[in-house]
């Protein structure tokens, strides 16, 4: 691919937590990891325009570092810390159990695109101070699992949810922008550009995940499979007309 090809980069790596993703089990050891890390990203950097955005998932094992090496290696922009909190997550009878994983978001220059426009949640009150239009919806963002009983969900461990990426792309890309998915996995990423009319290109390790995605892609679009409850919000205390 070349170089500065692509206007927004969006990926979720394996976390290192020794998942079973069909041909390949996630468990190296740190030195090897981090290695496997940073390679991933030089190939992936090499690819982003130099407005571009990047927008990785981590576990909170690793977090810490990968944020390191973006900013201090690679030496891109920060421009956020998202937390995605989730209603449901692993028991634990020992220590708290985990509702949340993390996304970091960077950028390679000084000027991304951003869209607040396309991702305004609607506000809770009417106040005059309050932009009517809706609210940022900052770096606290609440979306269900796509759990394992829901008809959307494919045979991937780790599927994010629709509407997740939907805030993402709709953010960071305008129409026809080239969007690149470096651990494709179910596919996610490629079907919401779809809906959205942004060009993807997606790769994976594992050739039954490309069949899988290709299998969404051909199915019709009803809709994503989650949403932001926030967003179908209508505001208290409108001023009445008489």
């Amino acid at each position: 691919m070349e170089a500065g090809s692509v206007d927004l980069l969006i990926a979720d790596p394996p976390y290192n937590l020794g998942k079973h993703y069909g041909n390949n089990i996630d468990l190296r050891d740190w030195r090897e990891y981090e290695d496997f890390t940073r390679g991933w990203l030089e190939a992936a950097i090499r690819l982003l325009h130099p407005q571009g955005s990047l927008y990785v998932f981590m576990g909170v094992r690793f977090i810490a570092r990968l944020y390191c090496m973006l900013e201090e290696e690679f030496g891109l922009r920060f421009c956020g810390w998202i937390t995605w909190h989730y209603t449901q997550g692993m028991g634990r009878r020992r220590g708290f159990s985990p509702r949340h994983e993390d996304i970091l978001y960077f950028s390679r220059g000084s000027r991304p695109v951003f869209n607040l426009d396309d991702i305004r949640v609607p506000q809770k009150y009417f106040r005059k101070r309050n932009n009517m239009a809706g609210a940022n919806p900052g770096d606290v963002w609440q979306f269900s699992h796509v759990h394992y009983c829901a008809g959307e969900r494919e045979r991937h461990p780790t599927q994010k949810p629709e509407a997740l990426m939907e805030r993402i792309i709709r953010a960071s890309s305008r129409p026809g922008a080239h969007v690149l998915d470096p651990f494709l996995g179910s596919g996610t990423t490629a079907r919401v550009c779809q809906a959205l009319g942004r060009r993807c290109s997606g790769i994976d390790i594992n050739p039954d995940y490309i069949a899988m995605a290709r299998r969404r892609l051909a199915r019709p679009f009803t809709g994503f499979d989650s949403v932001d409850p926030r967003m179908q919000r209508t505001p208290r205390d409108l001023p009445r007309k008489d």
